[in-house]
């Protein structure tokens, strides 16, 4: 099991389990205040280079001053729908990119080597990939808390369409499990500078999986492990716009903040 330490308050986690969905982990907090942007359509250079602006907003806020006034710190969430793109993280393997350069000028798959975490994986259409940019210095300060509580949030996300999301040992991410083996739903990869986030997650919601095919997706070679989506779960079609407000909601509850 997991235990997640905020603060003063430490929740139990079980490795399948999550608490119920309007619980919330930290005690909400106006005093943090978060934007939440919603874009759709937008090419992943474009995304890419406006969450490193915020991102570095955020870091010209630290530079020099030796106790920041973390009341007036500004964060951000984005949830965005990107064309499809493969991107490597710092960690990847190239040769985990199994589409050549002409398969992939035909399907119209642009590929970027970036500075996350982790290796490969896609971005595209119906998939919601998420990226909060939050000074965690004003929320709590450890890495592998920050990526449970992403992975928490969806959890929350999914129990909402009667999914149970999983935790893996020794695997990031959100995970379906049965008898026919051990599906990915939602990949995590993270990058921080002085407590600073970027980059975040990535949740399959009506996304074309054949896209995967053209990857080893996060590098995870195993026959029993493959990749997922939520109306590939249900076996009917989500609205991605009802699933990016659920995020949304569940990201402040987690996470103890409003939105501005």
């Amino acid at each position: 099991m997991l235990y997640a330490n905020i603060g003063n308050f430490m929740p139990k986690i079980e490795e399948n389990q999550s608490p119920a969905p309007e619980v919330s982990f930290l005690k909400n907090d106006k005093s943090k205040k978060v934007k939440f942007e919603m874009i759709r359509a937008g090419s992943y250079k474009d995304v890419w280079d406006y969450q490193t602006s915020l991102h570095k907003g955020l870091m010209e806020v630290k530079k020099g001053i030796l106790k920041p006034d973390f009341s007036n710190t500004l964060h951000h969430l984005l949830l965005c729908e990107h064309a499809p793109v493969y991107t490597l993280g710092k960690s990847g393997d190239d040769s985990h990119l199994l589409m050549n350069d002409s398969d992939r000028e035909a399907r119209k798959v642009e590929y970027f080597k970036i500075n996350r975490g982790g290796d490969i994986t896609f971005h595209g259409p119906g998939q919601i990939t998420g990226y909060p940019i939050l000074d965690l210095e004003c929320f709590f300060t450890d890495v592998h808390q920050y990526v449970r509580l992403l992975e928490e949030v969806i959890i929350r996300v999914l129990a909402e369409y009667d999914i149970l999301g999983k935790r893996i040992n020794g695997f990031t991410g959100v995970w379906v499990e049965d008898e026919f083996g051990q599906r990915k739903i939602c990949a995590i990869g993270v990058h921080l500078s002085r407590w600073i986030t970027l980059h975040g997650f990535a949740l399959n919601v009506s996304t074309d999986l054949s896209y995967f095919g053209g990857i080893i997706p996060c590098g995870i070679q195993e026959s029993n492990k493959t990749v997922t989506s939520i109306n590939n779960e249900l076996n009917k079609e989500v609205n991605w716009e009802d699933v990016a407000e659920k995020l949304k909601h569940q990201f402040s509850m987690v996470f103890g903040f409003e939105y501005i």
